[in-house]
């Protein structure tokens, strides 16, 4: 399988700070990772990175085959599927559904004079279905819940048919059946044959979907472990790469964590 996503050595600095260090890492296609760490592990850097946002401080990235500082990024970008904090932010509260996600075909946010043909329109429709709020089409996107926005964000991403699906925390800030609801819809793609290569970052192993296949953990910026997700994710990574004791289950394809209990 060819690689989609590439990191040799990355660093990324912001002043004294250093907010990826040497991180190596290789995305394949077909694969769909998880990337676990806590506040201030870098994961948000990361995939600001590996979505063309940013450009590190040192080392070299590659995205879909091409190296990041040698290509025009507003042509790669179209192919990378996207849903963050900061794109929902940048979504005018009085557009319209179909328009949030349609609009994704041009890569713009916010509807303005752009032209979409019925085919456009049609895919608009099937993937909000897809995500299971068809129902919200002529809705607008401030009267969503915190729930269906994730869902239409997530529509919204696959709108371009892209090459690289990256998710960052989509379940932040849903409650236990937006939660459920969403890792239902996300483990539904990951089984997909068809669907990207996929990035999602959690805090959380509860909000790992089931299909999915591999996982990075970081920790201050740098890479605890990495590889196929029943080889990497155990109770001394997840120990090491939060920093105390913790007991990690894994049932029916979820994973759950909670502090080991102190002896007394």
């Amino acid at each position: 399988m060819a690689a989609v996503l590439e990191f040799a050595d990355v660093t990324v600095r912001r002043g004294q700070s250093v907010l990826l260090d040497r991180v190596t890492w290789v995305v394949k296609e077909g694969e769909r990772w998880v990337v676990l760490g806590p506040n201030g592990a870098g994961k948000t850097t990361l995939l600001q990175v590996a979505s063309a946002q940013l450009h590190p401080t040192d080392g070299a990235v590659g995205v879909l085959g091409e190296l990041i500082g040698t290509v025009d990024v507003f042509e790669l970008r179209p192919r990378i599927g996207l849903t963050s904090a900061a794109l929902a932010d940048r979504v005018p509260r009085h557009e319209l559904v179909r328009d949030v996600v349609v609009s994704a075909a041009y890569g713009v946010v916010g509807r303005w004079r752009e032209e979409y043909d019925d085919l456009d329109h049609e895919r608009a429709r099937e993937l909000l279905r897809e995500v299971g709020v068809a129902h919200l089409l002529d809705r607008t996107f401030g009267t969503l819940s915190e729930g269906e926005r994730k869902r239409v964000q997530v529509a919204r991403a696959l709108m371009s048919d892209p090459e690289l699906l990256l998710l960052d925390e989509p379940a932040a800030g849903l409650d236990l059946g937006g939660r459920e609801d969403l890792v239902s819809t996300l483990s539904t793609l990951a089984h997909d044959p068809d669907a990207p290569a996929t990035v999602l970052v959690s805090h959380h192993v509860e909000e790992i979907p089931p299909g999915f296949t591999h996982a990075l953990l970081l920790r201050q910026g740098a890479v605890v472990a990495e590889g196929p997700i029943d080889d990497v994710l155990s109770e001394s990574s997840l120990s090491a790469t939060f920093g105390m004791p913790l007991l990690l289950q894994h049932d029916d394809g979820r994973w759950a964590a909670r502090r080991r209990p102190r002896h007394r």
